[in-house]
């Protein structure tokens, strides 16, 4: 299960007060393991606070990064007599279990996030979509549409997972109808700014002609992002809430092209954009983009999606009693037809108004809590 925020503030921590408080930084992380050029390529000063943040960022690009610096801060002798320890160890233990998975799994085709804990139900499309729009470095705009309340929001969740993975991470700003191009340029500015450096200035009103007022200050959100250690996806989501007349659409195309023009000169550093609820009725983008756009269509999950995704999380997680040999055939389609049939009970009843989707999720959710107590 990958570590949260508020975790990675306590291994920043952890790392300024016993691994890098001291005046020789460079050898101390050679002493716990780290490789010459890791170590050489990072920005060490004099200030273990800074340190420790370059430290922590540079690891934080990729899963075994990641649990190189949790063991090295683990196997510390001044932590270890703390009762941190315990809080230490189960984040390496976590970090080893996503290394484990990371090898071992297809990530795209992951049913269960999260440590078992949410679903993401079928969207066959949507991960073959994504996996696609990862490895193509000339793809640079994700689009999902679909009707409402169809799963598109969901969408962010499975690139999260994707995410922790793939050495990403995603920025999302959710739309309104009262949404303005200032006020999303400010939230994404927020998302990509060194929080340890406090805001630059960002007033993209000044100007009195809108268009290259948003266009300079998208550059500049464009440009901080690319410019940042960790790799970014700008994820606006409920693109179909937007009033026809905000300026957030002139946003957007904006957006779009200067994640494009950026990418041309640094390639995969530079953030891509994921624009959900976003459908081809609405504003065109530019038509430089047109080769650089991937497009995928949510929808409501049908009985027989149900069924796949408990086929395969059975097949995958089978129950304590069947471990010791093949899992049952028929065992397994016992459990998949109780699953299904009280899932689909449960989302026909109604409950303060959520969707549809919604209530499949939860009532999923519910019922592998249930088969893993077997």
């Amino acid at each position: 299960m990958p570590l949260a925020e508020t975790e990675w503030d306590l291994v920043t921590l952890w790392v300024r007060e016993y691994l890098l408080d001291t005046t020789d930084p460079h050898t101390q992380l050679a002493q716990y393991g780290f490789s010459a050029d890791f170590v050489s390529a990072l920005a060490l000063t004099a200030v273990s606070a800074e340190n420790a943040r370059a430290l922590v960022q540079a690891s934080r690009k990729d899963i075994q990064r990641q649990l190189t610096l949790v063991e090295a801060v683990a196997s510390i002798d001044r932590l270890a007599v703390l009762p941190e320890i315990s809080k230490a160890l189960e984040f390496r233990d976590r970090l080893r279990e996503d290394c484990r998975a990371h090898a071992s799994e297809d990530n795209f085709r992951t049913c269960v996030l999260k440590n078992g804990t949410e679903v993401f139900i079928d969207r066959q499309n949507l991960r073959e979509t994504l996996r696609r729009f990862v490895e193509d470095p000339e793809k640079s705009v994700l689009l999902v549409d679909g009707e409402p309340d169809s799963g598109r929001s969901y969408t962010y969740n499975l690139i999260r997972h994707i995410g922790q993975h793939h050495g990403f991470r995603p920025a999302r700003v959710t739309l309104c109808q009262t949404s303005s191009a200032d006020k999303v340029i400010r939230r994404m500015a927020e998302f990509v700014s060194d929080p340890g450096a406090g805001m630059s200035p960002l007033n993209p009103t000044e100007l009195n002609d809108l268009l290259p007022s948003i266009d300079d200050a998208v550059h500049w959100v464009v440009g901080r992002a690319t410019a940042e250690e960790d790799r970014f996806w700008l994820v606006l989501d409920e693109c179909d809430k937007l009033a026809p007349s905000s300026d957030v659409w002139d946003f957007i195309g904006q957006l779009a092209l200067a994640i494009y023009e950026h990418a041309a000169v640094r390639g995969d550093q530079a953030p891509r954009l994921v624009l959900l609820g976003y459908g081809p009725a609405m504003r065109q983008l530019p038509y430089d983009l047109r080769g650089s756009l991937c497009w995928d269509t949510a929808r409501v999950a049908d009985p027989a999606d149900l069924r796949s995704f408990f086929d395969q999380y059975f097949h995958e997680s089978p129950p304590a009693f069947l471990k010791a040999g093949p899992p049952a055939e028929s065992t397994i389609a016992e459990f998949v037809d109780t699953a299904v049939k009280e899932v689909l009970r449960a989302a026909e009843v109604a409950n303060g108004g959520e969707s549809y989707m919604r209530k499949i999720c939860t009532a999923a959710e519910g019922a592998i809590r249930v088969y893993r107590t077997l």
